[in-house]
């Protein structure tokens, strides 16, 4: 759902910046109460593996694919502000260097792709886990719904915002019609993902689901056939805070690098939910050329490299470390701010 320069109006568009960057703004405030010793050194990995996954585009359609969006996963993995966080930061690392999402369009997906997922999939995500039971089996039905609403729901966002800058005259009940029916069907593999990589984390790492922390009940794991609390709740000789994430962050990057770097070769070629309603409609009638078209890694291919599975991979490597660092730098400066401010907290506080 990458939106292009020219599907909406400069006012509109920068109208959409402004919003962005203050969700951002807040979300940076936000990050430093979400970034502790457990969350800190997974936000830049979540940040890559969201971008490795959007790589993995899969048909929902005939002539349609989808991908995933990410606000959903990057809410439950690691918190609703650095959720923001981690799916901007992709959606910037896209937009600069592989000419993928408008420029000017920026603020655009950002609200589309950052906000509103994050926002959609969390309020859902908490909202059924206050009705079921505290368990590791209620955390991944919590995400399925939450991921599944939420990219509908940017298709919405996407709507609201055609409707008040499109560049086209396409009647606005066809483009709501055909974009929320479209990315219905995607949201059941966002879903599907998102599920399914909440419940690998809570498998091994409980701790580490900023979404499951604070259940009234403790999480439960099989073990040797019969169920015992997880780690995070059940007695340790090492705290839960103080445990290693090194496996967790090793694992999701190699993770990561295999599916940017082999996997996404196979991914499916036809237009995502957007292109493929974008053409049908005739909304792309306006649609401008890419300020960073000329990029080495424009359409993630590295330029000059003539074999295509190589010249991709090596465009997902490169997007992948690119992310992880880029990620990872954001996230430790706004984690040592939140240091300093407990620190400059406490001394207050002696100090009286």
């Amino acid at each position: 759902m990458h939106v292009p320069d020219g599907f909406i109006d400069a006012p509109v568009s920068i109208a959409a910046g402004v919003a962005a960057a203050g969700a951002v703004a807040v979300s940076l405030r936000g990050a430093r109460r979400e970034l502790d010793e457990r969350a800190a050194p997974l936000a830049g990995l979540v940040a890559a593996f969201i971008f490795a996954v959007q790589m993995l585009n899969f048909p929902v359609a005939a002539g349609t694919s989808g991908h995933l969006l990410g606000g959903a996963l990057a809410a439950i993995l690691v918190g609703p502000y650095t959720g923001v966080l981690c799916v901007s930061v992709v959606l910037l690392m896209q937009g600069v260097l592989f000419a993928d999402g408008g420029l000017t369009a920026l603020g655009v997906n950002v609200m589309n792709m950052a906000v509103v997922t994050v926002v959609v999939a969390y309020a859902v995500f908490r909202g059924l886990l206050k009705l079921l039971p505290g368990t590791r089996r209620s955390v991944t039905v919590a995400a399925f719904a939450g991921a599944l609403l939420s990219v509908p729901g940017a298709a919405v966002m996407f709507t609201l915002l055609y409707a008040l800058g499109g560049t086209t005259d396409v009647p606005l009940g066809k483009v709501f019609t055909a974009m929320v029916g479209v990315h219905v069907l995607i949201g059941i593999g966002e879903a599907a993902i998102t599920a399914a990589t909440v419940g690998a984390v809570l498998a091994v790492r409980p701790d580490l689901v900023h979404g499951a922390r604070g259940l009234a009940a403790p999480l439960k794991l099989r073990v040797g056939g019969e169920l015992v609390d997880a780690p995070a709740a059940a007695p340790a000789a090492v705290p839960a805070p103080a445990r290693s994430t090194k496996p967790v962050w090793v694992t999701g990057l190699i993770t990561a690098l295999v599916l940017a770097g082999f996997v996404s070769f196979y991914a499916s070629t036809s237009p995502d939910g957007l292109e493929k309603v974008a053409a049908d409609k005739g909304i792309d009638q306006n649609v401008k050329e890419h300020a960073s078209a000329d990029s080495p890694l424009a359409d993630y291919s590295v330029k000059d490299v003539d074999d295509a599975r190589l010249s991709g991979g090596l465009a997902g490597v490169i997007g992948v470390g690119a992310t992880v660092a880029v990620g990872t730098g954001i996230f430790w400066t706004v984690r040592r701010r939140r240091a300093e401010d407990l620190t400059a907290a406490s001394t207050a506080s002696t100090a009286v």
